[in-house]
């Protein structure tokens, strides 16, 4: 047995990459290789709060109350008629109405961590589909809460009386009474203070978003809610990007110790006996799940598309499942046999899921004729797709100011880049789009959606975020026009070759005469390359002018 948490983490992680390029091959199995488990418990529980925070900062108050209705709904349908199919199901297969209650129950719970991620690795927070499977997740996480206190009470046999819960509700009013002050008096001016330093803002972040969830855990819910609302508080701050795109390497690190602490708990010797119930249950979910989401989103007038999506995202049961049901097997209100049979429906359910979310653009293109019956006849698209911008400024106190001025007269969507917060503030209040954070950050230029813009003009000097930036667009955009600046001709050159429209250099045009050329001209690419070919000529006489002097 090996020893020291540090020495196991290291272990583990080598046993999980050998096993990930094995499994490719020949699919084997590596087992009990390391003991000592709690230390891998505590770093999921941490990766899980780290996506529930991150999530957290891509939703806001408003988007929140405006999806109450088709949150509530949705989640009310999936516990009304998947609860009461699970536990026809369990009852069928000959379990007691306690445990076939439970086994229902656990069939209601969609996974936090699947959704939560897959959504953001797809880009699809921010989407109709993605805030209204979030909301139901977080109803589920409260009713987990009380279905867990529900179940301890009644293992230690005191009952759960209406004292406790009014309590507990107390408590949570409290607690999101007490952080919508912070989050509208205290935290906009001590994030600002602290977002002229990078790391400074990183260590806030991570101190804020464990603190709060502690708190919230402390008080009665699991520290998943806790960890949302910490985000949520934070995400109608210019700062809310930037934070998410610097936690979500450390985040994917703890959620692969998420997987492992899930896989520890299978005890394939039960594994064999549940396997037909398991099934049963697992086509329940996978099928007639996403059935109720579509019918539900459907009455309220959403389009087959948010419907189906919707559905998919919600179509596994959660690892809250897997817990409430170990909980009551150690209580002794149901047999070890129950916990078998939902442990074998979430690793069935979560993989096929996955797989159903990935591809689900692709299956609704397959099915799209054939889910009419799910859509009224007045249903709109109601989709919030990413916002797409085909003018980027990066830069604002640097001469981007009479950019601004252009932009607004070519009469199309543009949005700012910059890192200062005394800019970001200064755009706030002059209500233009903008997005906080280093233009070096590949995650923060995802979120531009490259593919779509028809002009960059980066005001930084910097050759090597040039160099970036260029390398990066060009892979995605072939036809977009990119103006740098530069400081010498060598450089200029450098760019030229990578790709720029147009290199600004100091001594031949400033940004004032090449806004009016844009302004004139707007987004032509033929136009840039003619201003492109005579300004490169008279770079190299410089450049000639230059190496003879020498």
């Amino acid at each position: 047995m090996l020893e020291g948490d540090f020495t196991q983490l290291s272990v583990i992680l080598v046993i999980v990459a050998l096993v990930a390029f094995v499994m490719k091959l020949f699919k084997p199995s590596l087992l009990n290789l390391a003991g000592g488990n709690e230390a891998f418990e505590v770093f999921s529980e941490i990766g899980i709060a780290l996506l529930l925070f991150i999530i957290g900062l891509e939703l806001s108050v408003s988007v929140i109350r405006k999806l109450g209705k088709p949150v509530f709904l949705t989640a009310s349908a999936i516990l009304l008629t998947i609860g009461t199919i699970g536990f026809l199901v369990g009852t069928a297969f000959h379990f007691t109405a306690t445990e076939a209650f439970l086994i229902g129950l656990a069939m209601f719970f969609s996974s936090t961590i699947i959704i939560a991620k897959v959504l953001s690795d797809k880009k699809e927070i921010t989407r109709l589909n993605g805030q209204i499977a979030i909301g139901v997740i977080l109803l589920d996480d409260i009713v987990a809460t009380f279905a867990l206190l529900f179940v301890a009470a009644g293992g230690s046999g005191n009952a759960l009386d209406a004292l406790d819960i009014g309590l507990l509700i107390l408590k949570g009013i409290v607690m999101i009474a007490v952080l919508a002050f912070l989050s509208t008096k205290v935290l906009p001016k001590v994030v600002k203070s602290v977002a002229k330093s990078q790391e400074l803002l990183f260590l806030f972040a991570l101190a804020w978003g464990f603190g709060v969830a502690t708190i919230i855990h402390l008080v009665g819910f699991s520290i998943e809610i806790g960890a949302l609302f910490a985000g949520v508080a934070l995400a109608h701050l210019p700062y809310a990007g930037q934070i998410g795109a610097r936690l979500k390497p450390l985040r994917d690190f703890f959620i692969i110790l998420f997987f492992i602490s899930l896989g520890e708990h299978l005890e394939l010797g039960n594994l064999a006996n549940a396997f037909i119930p398991a099934l049963a249950l697992s086509l329940v979910v996978l099928i007639l799940k996403p059935l109720a989401v579509m019918v539900s989103l459907g009455v309220l007038g959403y389009t087959r598309r948010t419907s189906f999506k919707t559905g998919i995202n919600l179509s596994q049961i959660s690892e809250f499942s897997i817990i409430l049901i170990v909980l009551a097997a150690s209580t002794g209100a149901i047999g070890d046999n129950v916990a078998a049979v939902v442990t074998l429906v979430a690793l069935i359910t979560i993989t096929v899921s996955t797989y159903l979310m990935q591809y689900d653009n692709l299956i609704y293109r397959k099915l799209e004729k054939r889910l009419s019956m799910f859509e009224r006849a007045t249903a709109k698209d109601v989709q919030h797709a990413a916002k797409r911008y085909p003018l980027v400024l990066i830069g604002y106190q640097n001469g981007g100011h009479q950019y601004l001025k252009t932009f607004r007269s070519l009469k199309k969507r543009f949005v700012v880049v910059d890192y200062d917060p005394e800019a970001i503030e200064e755009l706030e209040r002059a209500n233009i789009d903008y997005l906080y954070g280093d233009v070096t950050d590949p995650e923060l230029l995802a979120e531009i959606n490259m593919d779509s813009v028809k002009l960059i003009v980066n005001t930084i000097g910097d050759h090597d975020v040039n160099v970036g930036l260029v390398k990066y667009v060009r892979r995605r955009n072939d036809h977009a026009v990119i103006v740098c600046y530069s400081s010498n001709y060598g450089e200029a050159a450098e760019l030229y070759k990578l790709g720029v429209s147009y290199v600004m250099l100091p001594h031949f045009i400033g940004s004032e005469r090449l806004s009016t050329f844009i302004a004139t001209h707007g987004v032509d690419r033929k136009s840039f390359d003619n201003y492109r070919e005579k300004h490169m000529l008279k770079i190299g006489h410089h450049a000639l002018r230059h190496h003879r002097s020498h």
